[in-house]
């Protein structure tokens, strides 16, 4: 409980006069109204689009560590567009391997050949 600042006596929580004089209280913290639960709950930010994008996969086969990063970063809010993104850059990895595995063989042929 709190006490009047003008006349001392003692005040309810949550009261916006005090009984005795009327005088206004500057302390007036009003209850939250808990029956509003939109208000409290509602979040401003709402969620990102998960359409699994073609072109974030896109990113992932042509930078494979950009892919990996977009992957672990959104694995647990965007499952679908992690997904795109990581087996994009899966498929940019072997793409690169079997490109070194072709340049080699080419190099190794026209070595033999002189």
């Amino acid at each position: 409980m709190a006490f009047c600042k003008n006349c001392g006596a003692q005040v309810p929580d949550g009261a916006t006069n005090c009984p005795s004089c009327g005088a206004a209280q500057d302390n007036y913290n009003p209850a939250p109204n808990y029956n509003n639960y939109n208000s409290y709950n509602s979040n401003p930010n709402p969620p990102a689009p998960d359409n699994g994008g073609f072109l974030w996969g896109l990113l992932g086969c042509c930078i494979p560590l950009v892919g990996l990063i977009l992957f672990l970063v959104w694995k647990d809010q965007k499952p679908r567009t992690a997904k795109a993104a990581g087996v994009g850059a899966l498929v940019g990895v072997g793409l690169c391997v079997v490109w070194y595995i072709l340049v080699f063989a080419i190099g190794i042929g026209s070595s033999l050949m002189y």
